[in-house]
């Protein structure tokens, strides 16, 4: 078995439709990736257990979603010294700002890397995940290479067809 690149842990099974597509990403850029969910508030010493479980797994890179008060990834970053990558989610009264703030606000020598709220900044932590790991696998950094270069092409094709709508119709940009 491979060893374990990222566990991805999420504070309840309802964020799970915000880190789907991390997921994907992970799988597609051949990370061996582990998802779980676990709260930094109702079941601590589960939560300090997976870490430890994935540190001897060899896990690289922790990611860690959550809502609200979010102090997972901050839980998570207390334990490790590998690099923790916090995505807040939205939800309760300040939609997702709670949760980021909370995210963000680490003390000196704690650091958590915030992403955007929701399944965007998951699936940037999805990438920059792969990032920090293609640092030792080249195998992981020319698929990052291939995912960037098939992004770029699919902006020239959106290019190329709006040029070409604007062409039939006559009409200059």
């Amino acid at each position: 078995m491979a060893s374990l690149d990222v566990l991805m842990l999420m504070g309840s099974a309802s964020d799970w439709k915000y880190l789907q597509a991390a997921v994907a990403v992970l799988d597609d850029l051949g990370l061996a990736a582990r998802v779980r969910v676990s709260s930094a508030h109702r079941t601590p010493e589960r939560t300090l257990d997976l870490v430890r479980q994935a540190e001897a797994e060899g896990c690289r890179v922790f990611i860690c979603a959550a809502g609200m008060a979010a102090h997972l990834a901050g839980v998570v970053a207390g334990h490790t010294i590998r690099p923790v990558l916090g995505v807040p989610l939205p939800g309760g009264v300040l939609d997702g700002v709670d949760a980021l703030l909370s995210t963000v606000q680490m003390p000196g020598g704690i650091p958590v890397a915030t992403f955007a709220v929701g399944s965007a900044g998951a699936k940037n932590a999805a990438y920059f995940a792969a990032q920090i790991v293609a640092a030792e696998r080249p195998d992981v950094a020319k698929a990052l290479a291939a995912a960037r270069l098939a992004g770029a092409e699919g902006v020239a094709r959106a290019d190329a067809e709006i040029q070409s709508q604007l062409d039939q119709k006559g009409t200059t940009p």
